[in-house]
C-alpha cells in the first residue's frame, strides 16, 4: 500500500500529511467497466443499493484499482424516505423519482419504526467491505442531509431550485419541522447502524445546502446536521464529515461546529479562503473540480498541484468538490492519484 497507514483518520484527527489522504466522491461509478457490467448484472439501481454481495464489490472496485486511502459505502441517500415508506424509484437517463410529499397529510404516513429492516442489506454491505478491506484503508458511512433528503421528498425529484421548497417550508412550517425532525432522528441511527457494522466515519452531504438565507441555513441543514453529529456521537465514537456544498462563506460557521472533524468542500470555494478560515477548526477535503478530471493532461495536474500547495501544512484529504462524472477516463485517475502520491510538500 503505499501513502500513510490510517492517513484518512490520522488527518481527521488533525495531523498533518504529506503527501495527503485520497478519495474521491462518487468514485464508484459508471465511468469505471467493472461497475458498469455489475450495475447490469444487478438491474435497478436500488436493486445494487439493496444486494450487499454486488453493492461490497463496487465499494471495493476503485480501492482495488487506484489503492486509495478509503472507501465509501455504496448507497444512496434517498434509501431513508424509500426506508420509510415512500415510493422511490429510478428513471432511466433521469434520475430519481419519489412519490412526492405535497400535502402534510401525507407525512402521517411515513413510519420510521421499521427502517432498519429494510436497510439492513445496507449494514450487511458494511461488514462485507469492512471485512475485505486492509486495516489501514477506512470505510466511510454516508447519508443525506434532512433538508437535502427533504427537498427530493416534497419536490419527487432533484431540484435546483430551492425557492418553491423553501416556501413549502414556510407556508407548512410545523408540518416541514415534524419532517426534518423525523429524518435527524432516523439519519442519526442509521448512521449509528452503519457505524456498528463496520464504518470508520461518516459523511452527511447537504448537496442542495446553496443559495439560502442565511437564517434559513442555519435552522434547517447547520443544525440539523450538528443534531446527528450529537445523537451519532452520544453512542459511538466516529469523526463525522460536514459537506454543505456551495454554502459560502458559511462553511465557516460549519467548520467551527466542535462536533464536526472535518468539512468537504465544493468547487466554487476559493482554495485561499477555505485554507484561512476553514482549516483552523480541523481537516478540509475536496475543492478538485472534477470535470478537470475529464479534461486531464496539464490543466489537471496543475489545478491539482495548486490545490495541494494551498492546503500544505494544514490537516487536508485529497478530493473532488462533487463526485466524478460518468464519461471520466480512468486513466486520468490513475495519473491523478499517481501525482498525489508522488508529491513532497
Amino acid at each position: 500500500m503505499t501513502g500513510h497507514p490510517h492517513a484518512f483518520l490520522r488527518t481527521l484527527s488533525g495531523e498533518v500529511l504529506s503527501p495527503p489522504p485520497i478519495w474521491f466522491m462518487r468514485q464508484a461509478g459508471r465511468y469505471l467497466p467493472e461497475y458498469r457490467a455489475v450495475r447490469k448484472e444487478a438491474g435497478s439501481f436500488l436493486d445494487l443499493c439493496y444486494n450487499p454481495e454486488l453493492a461490497c464489490e463496487v465499494t471495493m472496485q476503485p480501492i482495488r484499482r487506484y489503492d486509495l486511502d478509503a472507501a465509501i459505502l455504496f448507497a444512496d441517500i434517498l434509501l431513508i424516505p424509500d426506508a420509510l415508506g415512500l415510493d422511490v424509484w429510478f428513471a432511466q437517463g433521469e434520475g430519481p423519482r419519489l412519490e412526492p410529499v405535497f400535502a402534510p397529510e401525507v407525512l402521517d404516513r411515513l413510519d420510521p419504526a421499521n427502517i432498519h429492516d429494510r436497510l439492513s442489506p445496507i449494514y450487511e454491505t458494511v461488514e462485507r467491505v469492512r471485512s475485505e478491506l486492509v486495516p489501514e484503508k477506512a470505510l466511510i458511512g454516508f447519508a443525506g442531509a434532512p433538508w437535502t433528503v427533504a427537498t427530493y421528498m416534497i419536490a419527487g425529484r432533484g431540484s435546483k431550485d430551492p425557492s418553491a421548497l423553501r416556501a413549502f417550508a414556510y407556508e407548512h412550517e410545523d408540518a416541514f419541522n415534524d419532517l426534518i425532525d423525523m429524518l435527524v432522528t432516523t439519519t442519526a441511527a442509521y448512521l449509528i447502524r452503519q457505524v456498528q457494522a463496520g464504518a470508520n466515519a461518516v459523511q452527511i452531504f447537504d448537496s442542495w445546502a446553496s443559495g439560502l438565507p442565511e437564517p434559513f441555513f442555519r435552522r434547517y441543514c447547520l443544525e440539523p446536521v450538528r443534531r446527528i453529529a450529537e445523537m451519532v456521537k452520544v453512542v459511538v465514537d466516529v469523526p463525522v464529515i460536514a459537506f454543505p456544498r456551495a454554502c459560502g462563506p458559511l462553511y465557516e460557521d460549519v467548520a467551527a461546529e466542535p462536533l464536526f472533524a472535518g468539512v468537504s468542500i465544493d468547487t466554487g470555494l476559493p482554495w485561499a479562503w477555505a485554507a484561512k478560515h476553514l482549516s483552523p477548526h480541523g481537516a478540509v477535503q475536496g475543492g478538485l473540480d472534477p470535470l478537470l478530471v475529464v479534461q486531464g493532461g496539464e490543466p489537471m495536474r496543475e489545478a491539482a498541484r495548486g490545490l495541494l500547495k494551498a492546503f500544505a501544512g494544514k490537516p487536508f484529504i485529497f478530493n473532488l468538490g462533487h463526485g466524478f462524472v460518468p464519461h471520466t477516463p480512468p486513466e486520468n485517475v490513475a495519473e491523478l492519484v499517481s501525482l498525489i502520491r508522488d508529491h513532497k510538500g
